[in-house]
């Protein structure tokens, strides 16, 4: 496979020439480096569009200095602008939990920190709609998605409003895009003309678009206020009052979760935020087609010799996947792909790991075979009845629903057929594991012993000596605020991956995730933690603090005080120094963390902890 057979999306007036092209239907402004690959977003939105008969440009990190030619480059798109802003939360991308800038930013050339701004989706929308006011703006991706409706913004320390305020823009799609786009797409194609603002805001007032939100005059709202319709307390009510803001947060999540959703409206600035029901899950055929376009799976030409982190990290990794019904507190995943597991065929699967296996530098191995969660390929509910009436936000949180059908066997299957395809040397499973749905005791006695299979198979032929698992925390009051098993069941999975190794008579490594400072953690539980983990003999490495981002119940208890479906009080440490204090036995093992230790244990009145974590009364 050589770079004269493939073909990009175009990114300059050159390119377009080259494809005989003299307009465009749509631009594409990302935050990200352009990869054509399926795990990066504007490339997906590209070749959905172009899959359906568009002629599709995309500009990577546009520089948004100066004269803006970046953003008159292509000229006026016939139908309207999109604005990716990025695979991760451009925030989270550079800042770290302490709000320093980050190393690098992953998803540039080089690691580059100079190629995209704060709130891309903000920045790029107010440039472009100061050069082309006529041409609608439509916002995608990660960070709009989650700035839907009003919002904690941690770097701001303040609430924000839906997104659509600040930017200026037409339309949020929000959640995983490909069929909101392709909708849009052929009610745009339909009119066969130009698409001025004006006419674009009349479209979606008469058909309105699923897994869409605007900001409307109150006689705008396509059928007035329904009874139906999830009213929240306003941007303004949730600014007097922080409850506001946490009862806001309970319907939200329950209408992300929800296999037939309601309409949802907050007034904001005397006009109302609008947010569609989102589409029901792809079917397989639907996902099949996304995944099957004709991506390159390369970086642009432009990039030749430059190193882009976050590729380096996927280019030979296969996603089996949409979505995840564990429902951690933490993560934003329900709200950007909802709880309902879609998967791949087979057939699909295999077709992208032949056409790896044809890339110049594959050497042999995958770096991954999974998806959110690694391991939820193919479960869903054993009576989909029962699921389509759900809105809990999570499948296997307080404990593992008696409807979850847990067997393992097409993952399996999928693994064994991986693993004979002539070029394949070995595939690893660099995803999470949920080693909760492992230990489940079905009833079945089939599905245990294949459950049991699949945990074997796991750590004797997927796993490159470091089997990545996350407990999170050891404390069980934390880990049901994050939704997160009991630490016995770490405990058990240890007990069977030691075993494993013993029987096999291999070295491999457990490695855990910890998380400090999440709300209702003390500096008393991290140094029980310290405690727990030292006896286990792990001196941690994958650890974080806790980082609000918008759209989780985290990051509301975080910020209101109060658990958004109890509306009971949480502690959060917030300080710097609070902080500080909680993360600091991550590292007990290291000299120079010792006596600061041993002053916060002695602050706390857990002197009892001293001798058991330094082996010594001090």
């Amino acid at each position: 496979m050589t770079e004269n057979k493939l073909t990009w999306l175009p990114t300059t007036k050159k390119e377009m020439e080259r494809l005989g092209w003299d307009e465009l239907d749509v631009i594409l402004f990302s935050g990200d480096a352009y990869v054509d690959h399926p795990s990066f977003g504007a490339a997906v939105v590209g070749r959905i569009l172009e899959a359906e008969g568009l002629r599709v440009a995309i500009v990577p990190q546009p520089d948004w200095h100066g004269d803006f030619r970046d953003f008159k480059k292509l000229g006026r798109p016939r139908l309207f602008f999109g604005i990716s802003p990025g695979c991760m939360d451009s925030m989270v991308n550079k800042y770290t939990a302490n709000k320093r800038l980050r190393s690098e930013d992953a998803y540039s050339p080089d690691g580059r920190h100079d190629l995209r701004p704060e709130y891309p989706t903000i920045v790029y929308t107010q440039i472009l709609k100061q050069l082309y006011p006529d041409v609608p703006v439509v916002l995608g991706g990660i960070e709009a998605s989650l700035r839907r409706l009003t919002h904690y913004d941690y770097w701001k320390d303040s609430l924000q409003k839906c997104i659509l305020c600040p930017s200026g823009a037409d339309l949020l799609v929000y959640g995983m895009g490909e069929k909101p786009m392709t909708s849009l797409a052929h009610l745009l194609m339909e009119q066969g003309r130009e698409i001025d603002t004006k006419l674009f805001r009349n479209l979606m007032l008469r058909f309105p678009q699923n897994q869409t939100v605007m900001l409307l005059n109150k006689k705008e709202i396509p059928g007035g206020f329904r009874e139906d319709d999830i009213i929240l307390h306003s941007h303004e009510e949730c600014l007097q009052d922080k409850r506001c803001q946490a009862e806001n947060f309970r319907h939200i999540e329950e209408e992300s979760n929800k296999y037939s959703a309601q309409r949802i409206i907050q007034e904001v600035d005397g006009k109302y935020a609008v947010v569609m029901p989102p589409y029901q899950p792809m079917t397989q055929d639907e996902l099949d087609r996304s995944f099957d376009l004709p991506y390159t799976r390369l970086p642009h030409p432009k990039y030749k010799g430059k190193r882009i982190p976050a590729y380096e990290m996927i280019k030979f990794s296969v996603c089996m996947h949409r979505g995840c019904f564990g429902g951690c507190a933490f993560c934003t995943i329900s709200a950007h792909q909802g709880k309902f597991i879609t998967s791949r065929s087979k057939e699909s699967i295999l077709k992208e790991v032949k056409a790896m296996t044809q890339l110049p530098d594959f050497k042999g191995y995958l770096s991954d075979l999974g998806g959110p969660s690694a391991n939820m390929y193919a479960m869903h509910g054993k009576n989909l009845d029962i699921c389509h009436k759900c809105k809990r936000p999570s499948c296997i949180h307080p404990k593992v629903c008696p409807n979850l059908n847990t067997d393992h066997s097409k993952l399996l299957d999928i693994y064994h057929a991986v693993d004979k395809i002539p070029g394949i040397k070995k595939s690893f499973i660099g995803s999470g594991v949920r080693y909760d749905l492992l230990l489940h005791d079905t009833g079945d006695a089939r599905i245990n012993k294949v459950n049991m299979q699949y945990t074997r198979e796991l750590i004797t032929k997927h796993v490159s000596g470091r089997l990545k698992v996350a407990p999170e925390h050891t404390s069980e009051k934390v880990l049901y605020l994050m939704r997160k098993p009991s630490f016995k069941l770490f405990y058990d999975f240890k007990r069977i991956f030691d075993k494993i190794n013993r029987e096999e008579r291999m070295n491999q490594q457990l490695i855990p995730y910890f998380i400090s400072s999440h709300p209702g953690c003390t500096a008393e539980d991290m140094a029980e933690l310290a405690v727990i983990t030292k006896g286990l003999d792990f001196h941690l490495e994958q650890v974080q603090d806790f980082t609000p981002t918008p759209m989780t119940v985290s990051t509301e208890a975080w910020y209101s005080g109060v658990h958004p479906y109890t509306l009971e009080p949480v502690f959060s440490a917030k300080t710097p120094k609070d902080k500080l204090a909680q993360r600091q036995f991550f590292f007990w093992y290291k000299k120079e963390e010792q006596q600061k230790i041993i002053k916060e244990l002695r602050r706390i009145g857990r002197n009892d902890l001293i001798d058991k974590l330094f082996g010594r009364k001090l």
